[in-house]
This record gives structure tokens, sequence and C-alpha cells, in this order.
């Protein structure tokens, strides 16, 4: 294969098949030729492996996952990059490409008929609109996935992996936490990018839970309690629980109290497990509110 991290190449090949930058898509390829190779190593791909790859670019990082894993699945929404994949990754017998909206694959069936029999891990470079939906599209559907490794921007990728508590975590940091071990492995610039970004990037990986902390309406009340708890970060717990999940304060003050926090307690002071005995303290109170 050429080199595709060779700024001439990539040129060559925009030209050959009239193919230009999409804004709108977030489309920013990977020029540093030591990036691929070290999320495809630390990714899981290898021997065994299937690779459930969101979106494959013009096959930087399809190919070094090719070379390692039995088989890669790519699913790529940009059709326009369809006749330019069948050009680079030519040599790979291993590689799938589905031109498909990865938040609208099902992808439990993707994966049945994909890779019977084999580990599966998830591997990609991720446009930055997309992050946080993708991921956690990822982690709701539950799926038979050992990992998921991604590249994020660096801001998004300290929110994902922040531990908790902190200043730095979030929703989203607790809902990442819910269903994995999170970890950032390697930092990567913005001129590591063809067009270049206004920032830098990082690489993260989620080690999937065997089983999530809680199931069915536990886990929904455990998730409403999440957005309501970081809804206004400036307000206390109490205040921001009572006012987004319909309690009175003094069932949350209650609450609180069993659980062994402070009435002025903030949601980034809490860890993930506090967050879970407070959900479950709160659950009383939002069924007698329902009711």
């Amino acid at each position: 294969m050429e080199n595709l991290s060779n700024i001439s190449v990539i040129k060559e090949i925009c030209q050959r098949f009239g193919f230009s930058f999409s804004h709108s898509l977030g489309q920013n390829f990977l020029i540093n030729p030591t990036v691929c190779p070290r999320i495809a190593e630390m990714g899981g791909a290898g021997p065994g492996a299937g690779v459930l790859e969101v979106g494959a670019g013009f096959g930087v990082l399809t190919h070094e996952l090719a070379k390692r894993a039995d088989k890669v699945v790519s699913v790529e929404l940009d059709k326009r990059l369809l006749p330019v994949l069948d050009y680079t990754l030519h040599e790979h017998h291993n590689v799938k490409i589905v031109n498909e909206d990865i938040l609208k694959v099902d992808l439990r069936q993707l994966i049945a008929d994909e890779f019977p029999g084999m580990r599966v891990v998830v591997c990609a470079n991720l446009p930055y609109y997309i992050t946080s939906p993708v991921i956690m599209a990822l982690l709701e559907q539950r799926l038979p996935v050992d990992t998921i490794t991604v590249m994020v921007q660096k801001e998004a990728g300290d929110r994902l992996c922040a531990p908790m508590p902190s200043r730095e975590c979030g929703a989203v940091t607790a809902a990442v936490r819910f269903y994995a071990e999170p970890e950032t492995l390697f930092p990567v610039s913005r001129g590591s990018f063809m067009p270049a970004p206004n920032v830098d990037s990082c690489v993260i990986r989620l080690n999937i839970r065997d089983n999530p902390p809680l199931t069915g309406k536990e886990a929904e009340d455990f998730f409403r309690l999440v957005k309501g708890a970081f809804s206004q970060r400036r307000k206390t717990l109490q205040n921001n629980l009572s006012s987004s999940l319909g309690v009175s304060k003094g069932a949350v003050a209650a609450a609180l109290s069993e659980a062994g926090l402070k009435s002025s307690a903030r949601a980034e002071e809490l860890s993930l497990e506090e967050m879970i005995r407070l959900s479950g303290l709160l659950q009383p109170a939002l069924g007698a509110e329902k009711g």
C-alpha cells in the first residue's frame, strides 16, 4: 500500500478520485505515521480478533488493523470514500466496508454476522462532533466487545477519562464509568492531521465491564439522577436534584444524609459508587412523586 501518511500521496489520491474534505463530516486525516500502528496494537487487534472500525477515512487505520486482526469491518458514512478505499485497501482480503451511519446500524446483528467465534474490539478515529453520541451508543447497546479504543479531541478525552470525584468530571464521565473502566493511552498533536484542526487529540481506551452495576429500572433512575446532578454545575446537588427530578428538597436532603454526604455537596464531589447509592436512596421518593 502507498504511504497514506504522506501528504503528497493524500493529495494525489484526492485529485485522482475528485475527493475533497468535508467539514460537516469532521474529516481530518492522519499524516503522522506512528499513530495508527499504536492504536491498532493498544486497541487489541491481533490473531483471533475481529475489529469494528467507526469511519475508515482513507484507510490508514484500517490498513494497520487488517495487518493484525483476523477481520475488520469498517462502518463508513461517506459514500464518496468507497472507491478510494477500494484502491487503498485492495491488498487486504479481510476488510469489509459498510456504507452506513454508525448511529443507525444494528451493531449487535452486524457483530453476530461478521465476527462469529471471534473476540471483538472497537477502534476508531472519531470526528469530534459525534464523539459522545457514538461512544454512548456503543456502550448503551451492551455490545459483545472487549474494548473501545478511540482517538478523540483532548478536551473530550479528559472529560471521558476524568476520575470521580474531580472538577473535570461530568455527566458523560459518570455514564462512561458506569459501563467501562476508561484510560488515556497517549496524546496526538494537531499537526498529525490534514487538514490540521485547531485542537490537540488523544487516544483513550474503554475497558468494558462484564456487567454494569445496575440494570432495568434502577439503571434508568441512575441516569436520570446523573443528568440532573450535573445540570447546573454551580448549584448544589440538593438544588439540582430537587428541580430536575421533581422531588422535594427534604427528600433529597434525607437521602444525602443517609448516604453520608453533605447538604452542600456538588455532583463533581461524588464517586460513582456514591451516585449509585444516592440513586437507590431516592427511588422511593421518585416513585411517590410519580404516584
